[in-house]
């Protein structure tokens, strides 16, 4: 048996309308949204009695998805969201977009803030990370012409 693919990241958010709003705004499409209880979901979970709403997103080519959920019950228990670049665990989600300074713009209408500054990666990439809704960490790559400057 092996590995398929990846079938999607997880993210944990308070406000499910504006993490939604951010990420179609970024180019992601709203594939559906569930309210997932019962019995069933607390053993996969293993927290017991639940209550969440959920959102699917998918990428453009539609071979990614995020997941976007909102506890009501049990109630979040820790928050990473400000964890610095270095933190143990999972972190951030990256982003190939076709013009970095592009979508910066409408991002930052969305609230997004720079965490360091866009840099050029070779002649390959440029990159950046930001945060997002709810200081979420993301990060944006645009993949470079063999030549092109930045």
């Amino acid at each position: 048996m092996t590995l398929k693919r990846m079938d999607n990241v997880g993210i944990v958010v308070e406000s499910l309308e504006a993490a939604i709003s951010f990420f179609t705004e970024l180019g992601l499409q709203l594939e559906g949204r569930a309210t997932i209880e019962g019995e069933w979901a607390g053993r996969v979970t293993g927290l017991g009695p639940q209550h969440v709403e959920i959102a699917m997103l998918v990428t453009p080519d539609g071979h990614s998805r995020l997941e976007l959920s909102r506890f009501l019950t049990p109630p979040v228990v820790a928050d990473h969201r400000n964890a610095p670049v270095n933190a143990l665990g999972y972190l951030r989600v990256m982003f190939a977009v076709d013009d970095i300074d592009e979508t910066l713009a409408r991002l930052r209408q969305r609230g997004a803030q720079l965490v360091g500054e866009v840099v050029q990666y070779e002649d390959t990439y440029r990159l950046c990370y930001i945060r997002g809704p709810e200081g979420l960490l993301i990060g944006l790559a645009e993949e470079l012409r063999p030549g092109a400057a930045g």
